[in-house]
């Protein structure tokens, strides 16, 4: 019998993974997470009751699985992520989207798969060619209607004016960049536009960007509500380009070079250190703990859920150990995000789940908790873990599916079937084998032609990526 055909149960599934977890020096459940509390495997507490909670929803940008000291990060200390870990549930398998920022958001937004909408096909966005429609009902539309006031505050990624905006697909207000990324002192993007908007006008304010983000937030938190509140926080930290708070000096000249014409000057591909990274992460960290307590003095602490997690995998400073790959690659490195969750009210802390989850599963849960129902005429790709979290209902075996160009992966329990831009048909097991380095398509050939074929299946109903020009 094979190791495919010994089917695991949940509890040993679990078991597996805390031990390899263990082996290669991560947090686990049972362990202490990097040097903190001791942390428990995840258990709903199913008699709680509440009232529908607001939900904030924030994403880091091109932060990788690794760069929390919760995660294990040797160097960068983020002492407020890992006190919202240890008042929630650490996910040690979760997973993005895609493996790029616009893909991402788009299966966040929507729920379902990206290549299921032109816009998503864009990996990531770079022009004004296309983005997410207006009619696509969306996580914010669905809310509202079930009665939610709707906010986004930073990147959106998702389109450019006049077509495409969060105002036209379902928040109340926006406040932030609509590109990929932006220039933090000047606001200049990619092209050399001007980036910052409130609604569809430009605003100005050439304070450093991530301060400007987290002023809004919290005032946004503090305002009188009548009725609960979906904020998606957006930071552009840490993406590109290295610059830090009080880098003026470095932030002139990358301005001075976007000036010039000088295209790529924002990718910044002759900046930034691992020092610099460092700074932008910790940063980052400051800037949720600011929110953080903006919501507990506010008095909504109990009463909101508060979702942490990055909209891809690391890119050049990133540590990502021990997953292979970065930014950009269905390699686990590419794609499984830190996460966190917090909900006081219905949630204990100080727990670690190691259930594999993706982006769209959040849309779904959110959703039910929130008391909204998905459109039928777009059904969603994600399942709701809503049962999973507050009634200790086992989540079905399932398929967790990603496609970019080029690439292809699908995660069943411990087995992950790859294919790279080589393509070559690869079999991992994750509970063994993190790093993706032990193939085991050659021992088990049954395996991966059942999770190739259902990939396909998958593939067969997305839409077709655009010729290259």
């Amino acid at each position: 019998m094979s190791s495919y055909e010994s089917k695991l149960s949940r509890r040993a599934f679990g078991g597996a993974i805390g031990a390899t977890a263990a082996a290669v020096g991560l947090p686990a459940a049972g362990a202490r997470a990097a040097n903190g509390p001791r942390e428990q495997p995840f258990r709903a507490a199913p008699h709680r009751r509440s009232k529908r909670p607001n939900i904030l929803f924030i994403l880091g940008d091109d932060l990788g699985w690794a760069d929390l000291s919760a995660y294990g990060s040797p160097h960068i200390k983020t002492p407020n992520l890992d006190h919202l870990a240890h008042q929630g549930v650490r996910f040690t398998d979760a997973y993005s989207g895609s493996a790029t920022c616009s893909p991402t958001r788009f299966s966040l937004y929507t729920g379902r798969f990206p290549g299921r909408t032109e816009g998503g096909l864009a990996e990531p966005i770079a022009d004004r060619s296309t983005g997410l429609a207006p009619a696509h009902p969306t996580l914010a539309s669905l809310l509202r209607d079930a009665g939610y006031a709707t906010a986004l505050i930073g990147k959106w990624h998702c389109g450019h004016l006049p077509d495409h905006s969060p105002t036209k697909s379902g928040w109340d207000e926006f406040f932030g960049n609509f590109g990929g990324a932006l220039e933090y002192y000047s606001k200049l993007g990619l092209g050399g536009e001007y980036d910052l908007y409130e609604g569809d006008v430009e605003y100005k304010d050439l304070r450093y960007y991530t301060r400007i983000l987290t002023e809004r937030a919290g005032e946004y938190i503090r305002r009188g509500h009548g009725r609960p509140w979906l904020l998606n926080l957006n930071f552009t930290t840490p993406h590109w380009p290295w610059i830090a708070d009080g880098d003026k000096a470095e932030s002139a000249e990358v301005v001075r070079r976007i000036k010039a014409g000088e295209k790529g000057a924002l990718w910044h591909q002759d900046g930034g250190s691992v020092a610099k990274y460092t700074q932008l992460v910790q940063d980052l960290d400051r800037s949720v703990g600011e929110v953080l307590r903006a919501l507990k003095t506010s008095g909504q602490e109990r009463d909101t859920l508060v979702f942490f997690a990055s909209d891809n995998g690391g890119e050049r400073f990133s540590y990502n150990w021990p997953l292979s790959g970065g930014k950009g690659s269905l390699k686990e490195g590419g794609i499984r995000v830190p996460t966190l969750v917090r909900w006081p009210a219905r949630i204990d802390g100080g727990q670690v789940s190691h259930e594999p989850v993706f982006t769209p599963d959040w849309t779904a849960t959110l959703l039910e908790i929130g008391g909204a129902r998905p459109d039928p005429a777009y059904p969603l790709d994600g399942t709701s873990l809503a049962p999973y979290l507050l009634r200790g209902a086992e989540l079905a075996e399932r398929e967790l599916f990603w496609r970019v160009r080029g690439e292809r992966a699908l995660r069943r329990r411990e087995w992950k079937y790859y294919r790279g831009k080589g393509g070559q048909d690869q079999l991992f097991n994750l509970a063994d084998d993190q790093r993706e380095q032990a193939d085991r398509a050659a021992a088990e050939p049954g395996l991966l032609a059942e999770l190739r074929t259902a990939w396909e299946r998958t593939d067969e109903e997305l839409l077709p990526y655009p010729a290259r020009p």
